[in-house]
């Protein structure tokens, strides 16, 4: 049986993730771990821990101790906070995943590794409209320059050591579960919260700006498949491109003003319209389709019922 260890439990996706991976595998055998408190149902509803991925002797005796069959590191600084403090994001981003992929090589219990990558790889020099799996990759910014470099890591660690390292290049994700937390797409997220709380938002990128967003349940499930998938269909060892639906504030704003008729927005971009603008506006993501049989359950409408019907059980 698997024993599972998330890192960055309290995060975006990694609260989302540990209960669908209690469901599968059972609640005692996947421990949840941050460097801050997690939310009650992680820390109730199975093994909870304060780790530090930074301190690898910590890490290592953990994963012994535990016997961890399987790795998921979720913790990360993000696009937009990566940008207050590139050096500390980048340490920070690097090193984390360095012990992670040293452990998984020293440790014969550690079987596989999952590390997300993100859209960010992608720069203003690759094609924006379909982006391919293969492409011209510059980022222009910290975050985007870690995770091109952490797939490079990831590929490497594969081809020289054998270590089963799997990775998606996430879009924008999408969760009523837990609020925005520094990156580019957040938006997407912040405007639900805010046309429920006070039915006006300022967002922070211009009304046309798109860009590829995938709605929490079907990026976990698709993290998850990836992981069970047989190794060798994969063939890719770096990061899958991963697409779901691309939307612009102005019509995310629309399909939520349709259900709140008085919700207002204005548009003040700031830094991260830059950073927004060098990043793909679709995905082509045939490939992970082909390999381990991507597929999506959500699109913009489906997603906004549900985003505004679970937030808003927040303010009942």
């Amino acid at each position: 049986m698997d024993r599972i260890l998330v890192i960055g439990a309290a995060g975006q996706i990694g609260s989302d993730l540990v209960t669908g991976l209690r469901k599968i595998h059972g609640a005692a055998n996947v421990y949840a771990t941050d460097i801050k408190p997690a939310s009650i149902d992680i820390v109730e509803g199975g093994p909870f821990q304060i780790l530090d991925v930074m301190d690898d002797k910590q890490l290592i005796h953990f994963i012994i101790r535990h016997k961890i069959t399987q790795i998921y590191h979720l913790a990360a600084v993000l696009s937009g906070n990566a940008e207050k403090l590139p050096v500390q994001a980048w340490d920070i981003n690097m090193r984390s995943l360095l012990n992670v992929l040293e452990i998984a090589k020293m440790v014969d219990d550690v079987k596989k590794v999952f590390w997300p990558s993100s859209i960010a790889v992608f720069g203003p020099t690759t094609s924006r409209v379909h982006t391919p799996q293969l492409t011209v990759m510059e980022p222009i910014t910290v975050y985007g320059i870690s995770k091109l470099a952490g797939e490079r890591w990831c590929d490497y660690y594969f081809n020289k050591f054998g270590v089963d390292v799997r990775s998606i290049r996430y879009p924008g994700l999408i969760s009523y579960k837990t609020e925005a937390g520094g990156g580019t797409t957040d938006y997407s997220v912040e405007i639900f919260y805010e046309a429920i709380r006070n039915q006006s938002y300022e967002c922070f990128l211009s009304e046309n700006t798109a860009l590829p967003m995938l709605f929490m349940p079907d990026a976990i499930r698709a993290t998850i498949d990836l992981m069970e998938a047989d190794r060798e269909k994969l063939t890719i060892n770096s990061a899958y491109n991963l697409g779901g639906f691309s939307v612009t504030p102005k019509k995310l704003y629309q399909e939520i003003q349709a259900h709140i008729p008085d919700f207002k927005i204005q548009y003040n971009p700031d830094f991260r319209q830059a950073i927004a603008d060098s990043w793909p506006q679709s995905i082509d993501d045939s490939i992970a389709k082909r390999d381990w049989g991507c597929r999506y359950d959500y699109d913009l409408k489906k997603m906004t019922v549900e985003m505004l019907r679970e937030i808003g059980k927040k303010w009942d």
